[in-house]
């Protein structure tokens, strides 16, 4: 049957051996049917011919033409230029790699046609290594009754070769379509064509196609796609998450009132976004089902509290908590916080990180392991071997988007047995917007905390380029004469040749020899732990009044003595790194100012991105428009976070799909989980286990 061979192997087509199909998997084209959804990239026009007399540089075009002259010149490099003409103009061919059998085939009086980029060479015009095709007497030149398309490219396989196998799959599927897996119903509401037109339409365009909207992916054919691609990312997120209610995991109640004596303890009053997030928490811990919730918060909201609450809800119920954070500097943080919040209720947690002695962690191993260990707090070395929980119940996993997918797995896997699964609460001061949630974190509850606590005053913004560093040094000068401090961030530690970033250990030196009556600290990554913690302690306690720091301090840091924020090279940062560095000030009662020094000139797309830094505080907005800047990859870390790689589908360009692919996505899996099924087995193969974290 034709349409086994669209699910067939790569070998059941002609010319198509092991080697040429193992070339193809790097594609991600390992069946037949897969080819039919390697989309071109790019389409030519070559339905038309264009006399060369018309032609213009910069154009692709088609063209045909006698052969006037076809000579070897040594010109810096050898080369074959072949001279055509047609009468209304003249056209050289230049090829760099040839054979005497190519040049042969160049003799005058042949008609030629060819195909390629027009540029202003020596000569005059010229196309550099076109494909071209030497006509027989009296052959016509051939045009494409449709625009041809331009595939992605991998080593050994030529775009001739991915048209030939293409047109042998279109064959196939109009012998026997693919399987319609969209309802009708839903291709009617949305105006969608079916799965044959779409992928039929996108092969081979007409000579009308709108190459423009095109090359947007926005031709309704490509969203037909699109949609069809996040609906089977979207139903199999929708399945974990089912999956996971049906797991066991142990009921976490407040038995020891360990959380109310807690609250009751803070010298301050939760916000009443904290308290309905707490609320969200507790009552998914009480069910005997894994929790997998996701907390959003703006810098400063709050998160750490709202976590440290759902730790003494496992440990007042006789198990174990973790908190793993992505860097030494933020996880001791925690520790410093949690040690300080806990030690009147009798817990002291237990610190693991890859720069512990070995007695050290020889030692927290073993609390680990028997269960005296009742929290622990640490980085990635929490889920590596060696490290066995007693009884896990409860994983928090701060700025979750900088873990691998297998490195959070792995800490899952240490959860309780007996028990079920653990209880996973995952934290980002990374505000997602919606839309890109819904796709990338399907699989998790969401809450948000989004109100600052009181007396928390928005940080006011300026933009100004480094020539006014002078100036900039006098504001800190200023600052620390009324009793604040400030931070000056530099991406770099040392100078370097290649990037002209300014390097926070130049900066260090320039400002002791600015400011000598102020005490100045220095941070940054490649400092041991132990010498990063008595730095940033002394400027804490306010022993020093301005700290350079690498984006080390980007999480984790609190001091709100601190109200000024100097970043240097702002422009070269992503909008929400910037955010989270504006907010390690603006924590104390004082109003807080951030520099973004900048080195000109400032192209446009670096304007844009300083100024929402000016206008706004809100860190869903600066999420949105770092989602339009940079996309989603960058913003979530898109390698570390297993986010599945997209085929047709752009999580930024096709956001407003979601929606409606959610409202699908429910109907389809409650009325045909065959379908469903068919849908994410269609698109991801066996890569639907990506979110299983």
């Amino acid at each position: 049957m034709q349409t086994s061979k669209l699910g067939g192997t790569l070998t059941g087509l002609k010319g198509v051996g092991p080697a040429l199909a193992d070339r193809l998997g790097k594609l991600g084209v390992h069946r037949v049917e897969d080819l039919l959804f390697l989309l071109p990239l790019r389409y030519e026009d070559r339905t038309q011919l264009t006399r060369l007399g018309a032609l213009r540089p910069g154009t692709r075009a088609m063209v045909t033409g006698e052969v006037l002259l076809a000579e070897i010149v040594f010109r810096g490099r050898r080369s074959l230029l072949v001279r055509i003409g047609d009468g209304s103009g003249q056209l050289t061919l230049r090829f760099f790699h040839f054979s005497r059998q190519q040049q042969a085939q160049f003799r005058t009086g042949a008609n030629v046609s060819c195909y390629g980029e027009v540029r202003a060479g020596a000569l005059g015009l010229e196309m550099v290594h076109p494909e071209y095709r030497i006509l027989r007497a009296g052959e016509p030149p051939v045009t494409g009754n449709a625009l041809t398309p331009i595939y992605p490219a991998t080593e050994g396989v030529q775009q001739g070769r991915l048209r030939n196998l293409l047109a042998q799959a279109i064959a196939l599927m109009k012998a026997a379509p693919p399987e319609e897996l969209l309802p009708q119903e839903i291709l009617d509401r949305y105006g969608m064509p079916s799965i044959t037109d779409a992928l039929s339409y996108l092969h081979r365009p007409p000579p009308d196609a709108d190459l423009e909207i095109m090359a947007s992916g926005r031709h309704p054919c490509q969203q037909r796609l699109a949609f069809e691609e996040l609906l089977a990312h979207y139903i199999s997120l929708r399945n974990l998450r089912i999956a996971a209610l049906r797991e066991s995991a142990p009921s976490l109640v407040d038995r020891r009132k360990l959380a109310s004596a807690f609250i009751a303890s803070l010298p301050f009053v939760l916000t009443n976004a904290q308290q309905r997030v707490v609320r969200e928490i507790t009552a998914d811990l009480r069910v005997p089902h894994p929790m997998m919730r996701l907390v959003q918060g703006d810098v400063g909201s709050g998160k750490t509290v709202v976590a440290a609450i759902a730790c003494l809800y496992a440990i007042s119920s006789g198990v174990q908590a973790a908190v793993m954070a992505p860097t030494e500097l933020l996880a001791e943080q925690h520790m410093q916080n949690f040690s300080a919040w806990f030690a009147g209720l009798g817990i002291n947690p237990a610190w693991l990180s890859g720069s512990q002695k070995q007695s050290e962690r020889r030692r927290s191993h073993q609390a680990i392991a028997d269960g005296s260990a009742e929290l622990v707090v640490g980085t990635h070395a929490l889920f590596q071997e060696g490290v066995a929980f007693r009884n896990l119940a409860l994983i928090v996993i701060d700025e979750q988007h900088r873990f691998g997918v297998h490195q959070r797995l792995a800490l899952r896997n240490k959860g309780v047995a007996a028990g079920g699964q653990p209880h996973q609460l995952v934290m980002t001061a990374t505000p997602i917007p919606r839309t890109l949630a819904m796709a990338a974190y399907a699989d998790l509850d969401t809450s948000i905390i989004d109100e600052l606590p009181p007396g928390r005053q928005a940080v006011q913004t300026v933009a100004l380029p480094d020539t006014r560093r002078g100036d900039v040094v006098s504001r800190v000068r200023r600052a620390c004469e009324e009793g604040h401090q400030a931070y000056w961030v530099c991406p770099l530690i040392e100078e370097s040749d290649v990037l002209d970033y300014q390097a926070a250990e130049v900066s260090f030196g320039m400002l002791k020899e600015a400011l000598p009556n102020l005490e100045i600290g220095l941070v940054h990554g490649r400092m041991s732990a132990n010498e990063r913690d008595q730095v940033m302690r002394r400027f804490k306690n306010g022993d020093i009044e301005v700290l350079v720091a690498t984006t080390v301090i980007e999480v984790g840091v609190d001091v709100p003595n601190a109200s000024l924020m100097i970043i240097e090279n702002a422009e070269r940062m992503g909008l929400s790194q910037l955010h989270q560095l504006r907010g390690r000030v603006g924590r104390g009662a004082a109003r807080s100012h951030c520099v973004l020094m900048y080195r000109q000139p400032l192209g446009p797309l670096a304007k844009s991105r300083l100024a929402v830094l000016r206008d706004t505080n809100d860190g869903f907005v600066v999420a949105q428009r770092d989602l339009e800047l940079r996309g989603p990859g960058e913003l979530l870390g898109t390698r570390q976070t297993g986010l599945p790689q997209y085929r047709v589908a752009d999580l930024l360009r096709d956001a407003q799909l979601m929606p409606a692919v959610q409202q699908a996505a429910e109907s389809i899996s409650r009325s045909s989980p065959k379908l469903a099924a068919a849908i994410v087995r269609r698109w991801t193969g066996d890569a639907g286990e990506y979110g299983k974290v």
